[in-house]
């Protein structure tokens, strides 16, 4: 089994966890509706993705 050989310091211990932080979903403004939307991702609203047609919405 490992064993560490010398105790992590608090600071290596910190540097090692910055990066474990929950971020935040980042939204933008659609062109065509107008609404936010996630990036990357299908505009629920319209059915768009990029420009093409992707679902069909219903009324």
């Amino acid at each position: 089994m490992a064993v560490p050989k010398a105790k992590t310091s608090r600071s290596k211990q910190g540097m090692r966890r910055a990066h474990d932080a929950l971020k935040a979903p980042g939204y933008i403004e659609d062109k065509d509706s107008g609404e936010l939307r996630r990036r990357h991702h299908i505009d629920l609203t319209t059915g768009k993705y990029r420009g093409k047609q992707i679902l069909k919405v219903e009324d």
